[in-house]
């Protein structure tokens, strides 16, 4: 039986407490993102990333521990982005070094995006490990991640769950 597991739900009520922005500046880079629930009840994350100083990356993070997500295959993303590529980050706990990933591609358009949770792959600071591929029942942590290019960017986020 096939069961949706909603991970947030962007509305015009939502809390963001748990929400944070995390971008390069915490080495020394220079890029800038904010994230704010826009007039139709979105999640606007939106900013600028900048190669400057060695930095490159801008992101956001929720933290949600011990999140169940059962028997799911793959996490859904409703989003409208901007053309740039993005990834959809998780972490097993909060204190792990290393994250399982996932590139997506937006299109401009409202779309829903379907991402196979078993092809996240372990990274730490942009390199693969040598690890097996995401396979676990919960998360502490979830991220999503814009870098390694010059870019204004502007996703904007419905829901995120795993089915």
């Amino acid at each position: 039986m096939d069961t949706t597991i909603v991970l947030f739900d962007f509305n015009a009520n939502a809390n963001l407490e748990n929400w944070s922005t995390v971008n390069d500046t915490v080495m020394g880079g220079v890029s800038s993102s904010s994230l704010i629930i826009d007039e139709d009840g979105h999640a606007n994350f939106s900013g600028e990333v900048s190669l400057e100083n060695n930095g490159g990356f801008a992101s956001i993070r929720y933290v949600c521990p011990d999140q169940k997500l059962g028997d799911a295959t793959k996490a859904v993303l409703k989003i409208k982005g901007d053309g740039n590529e993005y990834q959809l980050r998780f972490k097993e706990s909060t204190s792990d070094g290393h994250s399982y990933i996932i590139p997506f591609a937006t299109s401009g358009e409202w779309e829903t995006v379907e991402l196979e949770l078993d092809e996240m792959t372990a990274s730490f600071r942009g390199s693969q490990l040598n690890m097996d591929n995401f396979h676990h029942m919960f998360i502490d942590e979830l991220s999503l991640f814009i870098g390694n290019k010059e870019a204004s960017f502007k996703l904007l986020i419905d829901k995120i769950y795993v089915e």
